[in-house]
């Protein structure tokens, strides 16, 4: 066929198989002549070949092509795997046209600025990636989704300023992460979530950490080197490194660290920390005892010992000196109760001494919304009460041991009026102080006597009591009242806000059993800013204890469950009694809509008379006029007609009531379906 076809081809072009060229012409160069001739020649007999090709390659299957190298790129074909090597080539975006089958792809050494989401899209054998010195400066969230068997991941040498939580999103197989050589400043403690469990080699040096987020590094379990070298950290917490339990090597060198906590050993993890301004004192005892020659740390302070190395340093020089308090006061040393306190303690020792402070119930004193420890030591009560009144104690402590000391807290009642006039206003003369203004639970709720209480709890229960205070018109430019208390077990305060002429408040929602601390304030405005809240008394009162055998009261959550299925169920019986009434509607409208039973009188079904007792015999019927040879149309040509009672049978029922014997034949029984009845319908 195919030699046919080239045939064919030479046919219709006008060449012949044996020419191949044109005859010189006499004159001419015969050389010339044979070139001229034979490149003629061969023009033309490429042509019938590449409509022959053309032709024949139409019906043949053709295999695909391989897959395309990037441009710039090397593809080596004697890997053993799918390879990209497009280091050094220019680039200045991740190339679109990449294998999305390859197995290594390095980028290094080009002028890549970002990698977004779709860059290394469906890569998911992909096992190697080097993005080294391209100047990174962006990082798009889920840029390595795809890449989930890859284990080996190179970013050092470009400009990264933090990594967030979905930048490294995906990376599920991940062992090797290479961040040196950046200006990371910050990481997110979700940024190595992803690979917590698989990766075994994290380098981070040469960045500017101040910090890392120790929690998520102590999570990975398979952690084999950690290079944190030439940052700014500062301190490196307390069992941070113990967590790690496979960790063989730990770089700190060149950061801000003083002081390094113990390493598990030996045999340890190797450990490197010169280059940080160490103060050398009985803290660093167990570095020196694992130092071995050749090592650099090198002591900053105490001035003895700066400039020289740890390991030359005798271990009787390495010293602590135990904590001393050197301050401890309050300011102011006396407060009214319901104003705010301040505590301040200051303590020297080598190493510096950790500060904390004990209440007059010798218990720890913890943040809350009452009371805070500042980071200096400092302890601020925000509102003081008569619980507060008496000695707190500030403990200084460091590894050599610890100090206290004592700091006397005055807490003075709000003085109580002597008398009051018939509104409840205050006396002239302004009363003196008045025992403590602390009720118990349940006490006195009248209001009369000199030695009256400004603010009362009355009516305890177990879940509610009342509050009584006393008016405060005498108080000028009161806008509002406020309320303030909190549980032992809880230092949440919870405000009330009330108008200026409330007298009572009812408190509901309380635990049974707990102890409350409750004050009444005076919001007042007057001048700009507007004054401090005016304290009007506070009170402690305990609710009653739950019953015995008693069962808890249910939980709001279960009422508000129980509550929507009882409003479902009630609505679902609605509409099922809806249902069964229609239905016996239905069923009585089906019956009323039945056939009436057959017909046993006749005059009912004509004049609707009584039926006369005797018949006379009818003449024979008139013949039927022509028109009646059209039927029922010739005889009623248009139903238009209104309907007309008739006070007789018509004539076209003759035989209705025809006596037995009648020679009309035998009577006939009414039918809905005889054409007499349906003409005596129409008309």
């Amino acid at each position: 066929m195919g030699v046919n076809l080239y045939w064919s081809v030479l046919v219709c072009t006008g060449l012949s198989p044996v020419t191949t060229g044109p005859t010189a012409t006499p004159g001419q160069d015969q050389d010339g002549a044979l070139r001229g001739g034979a490149a003629a020649g061969m023009a033309k007999l490429l042509v019938p070949l590449v409509v022959l090709g053309a032709v024949s390659g139409a019906g043949v299957p053709v295999s695909p092509p391989s897959p395309r190298c990037p441009p710039r790129c090397l593809c080596p074909a004697a890997a053993p795997s799918p390879t990209l090597l497009c280091a050094r080539t220019g680039l200045l975006a991740v190339p679109p046209s990449l294998d999305r089958g390859a197995v290594e792809l390095r980028l290094a050494d080009n002028f890549i600025g970002a990698v977004g989401r779709a860059d290394f899209a469906n890569m998911s054998s992909l096992v190697h990636l080097t993005l080294s010195r391209n100047g990174l400066r962006r990082l798009a969230p889920g840029a390595f989704a795809d890449l989930r068997a890859l284990r080996a991941l190179h970013l050092d040498g470009n400009r990264l300023p933090a990594l967030s939580g979905p930048q490294l999103r995906g990376l599920a197989s991940l062992r090797h992460l290479i961040l040196a050589n950046n200006q990371l400043a910050a990481i997110d403690a979700a940024a190595f979530a992803a690979f917590a469990a698989t990766v075994e080699d994290l380098d981070l040096s040469h960045n500017n950490l101040p910090a890392l987020p120790w929690d998520a590094v102590a999570a990975m379990g398979s952690l084999a080197t950690l290079t944190l070298d030439h940052n700014l950290l500062e301190r490196v917490p307390a069992g941070a490194v113990a967590r790690l339990p496979r960790l063989a090597r730990l770089d700190l060198t060149a950061n801000r660290l003083r002081a390094l906590p113990p390493v598990p050993g030996p045999p340890g993890p190797a450990l490197a920390a010169g280059g940080n301004p160490l103060h050398c004192n009985c803290e660093l005892l167990w570095l020196r005892r694992v130092a071995q020659p050749g090592r650099l740390e090198t002591c900053a302070t105490p001035a003895p010992l700066a400039g020289r190395l740890l390991g030359a340093v005798p271990e009787e020089e390495l010293t602590c000196r135990a904590p001393a308090v050197t301050a401890a006061a309050a300011h102011p040393p006396a407060v009214t109760e319901g104003q705010p306190l301040r505590l301040g303690c200051a303590a020297v020792g080598d190493p510096p001494p950790a500060l904390h402070w004990l209440g007059p119930d010798g218990r720890v004193v913890q943040n809350g919304s009452r009371r805070s420890v500042g980071a200096d030591g400092s302890l601020e009560l925000r509102v003081a009460t008569l619980r507060d009144h008496g000695g707190f104690t500030c403990v200084a402590a460091n590894a050599a041991g610890e100090a206290a000391a004592r700091v006397d807290v005055v807490v003075v009642p709000l003085p109580v009026p002597r008398g009051r006039d018939g509104d409840g206003e205050a006396a002239a003369a302004e009363p003196g102080p008045g025992p403590s203004d602390m009720a118990q639970a349940g006490g006195n709720d009248t209001w009369g006597g000199p030695g009256e209480r400004r603010v009362v709890a009355a009516e305890v229960t177990g879940s509610s009591a009342r509050i009584r205070w006393l008016p405060q018109r005498h108080v000028p430019g009161v806008r509002m009242v406020q309320i303030q208390y909190n549980s032992s077990a809880d230092d949440a305060l919870v405000y009330r806000l009330l108008p200026p002429s409330s007298r009572t408040f009812v408190l509901r929602d309380l635990a049974p059993g707990r102890q409350y601390e409750l004050c009444v304030s005076a919001l007042r405005v007057v001048g700009d800013p507007p004054a401090a809240p005016r304290p009007l008394g506070c009170v402690s009162f305990a609710t009653a204890a739950a019953p015995p055998g008693c069962a808890a009261p249910p939980r709001p959550h279960f009422l508000g469950g129980t509550v929507i299925i009882v409003i479902g169920a009630a609505i679902a019986a609605s509409v099922l009694v809806f249902i069964l009434i229609l239905t016996a509607r239905w069923k009585a409208a089906a019956g009323a809509r039945r056939p009436p039973p057959a017909l046993t009188s006749v005059c009912s079904q004509t004049n609707g008379g009584p039926r006369p007792a005797e018949t006379p015999e009818l003449p024979p019927l008139p013949p039927l006029p022509p028109a009646a040879a059209g039927g029922a149309r010739g005889l009623f040509p248009s139903h238009s007609y209104p309907r007309r009672a008739r006070p007789r049978r018509h004539g076209s029922l003759p035989r209705l009531d025809a006596p037995e014997g009648s020679p009309l034949g035998p009577p006939l029984r009414p039918s809905f379906g005889s054409t007499h009845w349906m003409l005596e319908s129409t008309v």
